[in-house]
């Protein structure tokens, strides 16, 4: 089957993310193993959760309380999740299909698999940026995260490396071209501003859920927008 210029543009991307992303899996590794879980665990993490932030939050508070804090470790993770069930919301219709591939997307429903998707225009496009993306992470996280728990200590503190700078900039190169408008614009800084000015004051979480609120806030009621432009 002969791929679109948009299809063959959503594997370019997909892959491209995948790669970027799938490194950072190796700090995760090597932090968790460093906040008390073994390899396994570890590793278990990420296959079942499968989503970074989440995954960071709920290690960094086992490594400041222990077990003892596993309540809390859980609750964080929950609320930082909360956004891929947003996610899912727009991506169902893309995926479409019955209750098993469904449930299949779900799995790779993150921030990434929806940017690269929704970056592109054609049904194609955004169906292969899905799934190329969604699955093309899973696989490098996975096997990132068992690199860095086997050789976390040779490697020392991870996070001189700067692996998260790297998924950021993918992310951030996804959704620069998007900012062609005011709006656009407009909502990106609020959120942005929003996230900063409340993550040293609230639980992990709910920093990303109030960027959200202002975003959905900003965006619906077109505050910077062109009157007239969403039905144009």
């Amino acid at each position: 089957m002969t791929r679109t210029p948009d299809v063959q543009s959503a594997w370019r991307q997909g892959m491209a993310v995948s790669a970027a992303t799938g490194l950072y899996g190796i700090s995760f590794g090597a932090l968790g193993v460093a906040a008390g879980l073994d390899v396994w665990q570890t590793c278990v993490l990420s296959l079942l959760m499968f989503t970074g932030g989440s995954q960071f939050a709920f290690v960094g508070v086992i490594a400041s309380g222990g077990l003892a804090a596993a309540p809390s470790a859980i609750a964080s993770a929950a609320l930082l999740g909360v956004r891929n069930a947003v996610y899912a919301v727009r991506m169902n219709p893309l995926v479409g299909g019955g209750w098993g591939r469904r449930l299949l997307a779900a799995t790779f429903t993150i921030d990434e698999s929806t940017a690269v998707a929704l970056a592109h225009r054609t049904p194609e496009g955004r169906r292969a940026g899905f799934w190329v993306t969604g699955v093309g992470i899973y696989l490098a996280w996975n096997l990132m995260t068992l690199v860095g728990a086997l050789v976390g200590d040779v490697l020392g503190d991870v996070r001189a490396y700067g692996l998260d700078a790297a998924a950021a900039a993918a992310m951030l190169g996804l959704l620069w071209p998007r900012l062609r408008d005011r709006q656009a614009v407009a909502v990106g800084v609020a959120a942005a501003v929003v996230a900063t000015a409340t993550t040293p004051a609230l639980p992990a979480g709910l920093p990303v859920l109030a960027a959200a609120l202002v975003a959905v806030v900003v965006g619906w009621t077109n505050a910077f927008g062109r009157r007239g432009a969403e039905h144009a």
